[in-house]
């Protein structure tokens, strides 16, 4: 039985501390001082669920992220990244690897990551960099190629988390998104600080069931949350996927998600928007204490001197319906399900306040992470760095297109299989289990409402992007029928 411990206690216990120098440096001449003062620690911060649109550097209509915002002034923020795979566990297991879900094998949650797979942390570890994990992991097998990991066990809880502390399970009493701050900010406060850093910085917020802290219960009380423009989409210029999904605002949300049953009488519409609002609201209140949170870590950095020296990103798992198509959730190759936030700070390469349109993937992160290190990316890494981007420049032959491709099928929410391919303009979906496609002008149709595969005025670019996704699937290894 696990042991309940104070938050102090716990804290003492959590935080950890640096590992010996690693073989690696030694042989190599590097020492660890050296090591330090060449090369930038990293900070990689990942929320679950967090949609771009819920941040207002991203333009946000429903909630102000000033925390979140602050990285975005100080850096870059990319309007085109996105995910390989909309899915919790298989885009954390992107992000160690380099690479696509077909390649690193976890392809839908119900997986088990394998450990023995070369990963990012692996490498910066051996090259003398101190390597932690504090907080979401979600990979159903223990952290390797970490000095430290103090985990959540599968999606943690929200209230009195438990944790596994380097194999050992501990429960703290609080808030989860506070929990995992403290004990990031006492693990970076006991490291050794001749050696670099990078730690990943995992928060379970804002994941389904969405239980905001208490000082966050009344945010939004009295406000009118706007519906999304798709909020009454009926689906009917799409397929049987989109129809057939379960995952609507109207129908999927249990009282679980909601919190109280609705007022008497209330139904249609009516009903539909209740709902809308209470989950919306708790979905926002759980962002807001993330963005405190993060404030904290920040200014954590000001105060140790660390600003300067430290790549600072901020990303989530995948993006997720805001209510949007009428929908929660994510999986689907629509935008905002597709789209992360991704946002870098690195005041000795990264200009202040600067924009990139180009296409990035989650694949990229890794061999970026690498790159800012001084370690060689392997050549099995899938992704591309992005330090050209970051100092404002883009190589001639950077990517037009990238490459999506989901499984879990049918539950949880019976979204069928597909994978597709999106340029700066166009996107086409194949739901291969279905053999039904779909094409959008996204120049002419943002918000995805018709899909134009059918049309005669787009068969060139139908043929187009056919041949391309072909490309895109042989370059990848990607042999599903």
């Amino acid at each position: 039985m696990n042991r309940r411990l104070s938050r102090r206690q716990a804290l003492r216990r959590l935080a950890g501390t640096a590992a010996a120098p690693s073989v690696w440096s030694v042989l190599s001449g590097i020492t660890r001082a050296g090591a330090a003062g060449r090369r930038p620690n990293i900070l990689f911060i990942m929320t679950d669920d967090h949609a771009a649109h819920a941040l207002s550097c991203y333009g946000s209509r429903i909630n102000k992220t000033p925390n979140l915002d602050r990285i975005a002034a100080g850096g870059m923020r990319f309007d085109n990244c996105f995910v390989t795979n909309a899915l919790c566990g298989p885009s954390r297991a992107t992000l160690l690897t380099g690479q696509y879900s077909h390649i690193h094998g976890y392809k839908i949650n119900a997986g088990r990551f394998d450990g023995s797979r070369q990963t990012f942390p692996k490498l910066l570890q051996q090259a003398g960099y101190h390597t932690a994990i504090i907080g979401k992991w979600h990979l159903n097998s223990d952290p390797t190629g970490f000095d430290h990991w103090c985990i959540l066990p599968g999606q943690g809880v929200y209230v009195n988390p438990g944790f596994i502390d380097n194999g050992k399970r501990r429960t703290i009493e609080g808030y989860v998104t506070d929990i995992i701050t403290d004990l990031a900010i006492e693990h970076l406060k006991a490291r050794d600080k001749s050696k670099p850093f990078c730690l990943l910085y995992h928060h379970k917020a804002p994941h389904r069931a969405w239980n905001p802290a208490p000082r966050h219960a009344s945010l939004y009380e009295d406000a009118d949350i706007p519906l999304p423009e798709t909020f009454d989409d009926d689906y009917s210029h799409r397929g049987r996927a989109a129809r057939e999904q379960e995952m609507t605002v109207e129908k999927h949300l249990g009282r679980s998600d909601l919190k109280a049953d609705p007022p008497a009488g209330l139904s249609g519409p009516e009903l539909k928007k209740w709902k809308y609002q209470r989950y919306i609201k708790d979905y926002l209140r759980c962002v807001a204490g993330v963005d405190e949170n993060i404030g904290r870590m920040l200014d954590f950095l000001d105060k140790e001197g660390l600003t300067d020296d430290t790549v600072v990103i901020y990303t989530s798992d995948n993006g997720f319906f805001l209510g949007d198509h009428g929908w929660y959730d994510k999986r689907f190759m629509y935008e905002h399900s597709l789209r992360v936030p991704f946002i870098v700070r690195y005041p000795p390469l990264v200009k202040a306040g600067s924009v990139s349109r180009e296409i990035v993937i989650n694949c990229d992160w890794a061999p970026t992470l690498l790159d800012c290190a001084g370690v060689a990316v392997p050549p099995e890494m899938q992704g591309r760095s992005l330090r050209p981007l970051l100092a404002g420049q883009t190589p001639a032959d950077w990517r037009k297109s990238m490459y999506y491709h989901y499984y879990e099928f049918p539950q949880p929410h019976h979204v069928y299989p597909h994978y597709g391919v999106r340029t700066q303009r166009h996107k086409l979906i194949h739901f291969y289990t279905l053999n039904e496609w779909e094409l959008f002008d996204l120049e002419k149709d943002p918000n995805e409402m018709r899909s134009v595969y059918d049309d005669p005025a787009y068969a060139t670019v139908r043929e187009e992007l056919k041949a391309e996704l072909q490309r895109l699937r042989t370059e990848l290894k990607d042999t599903t029928p």
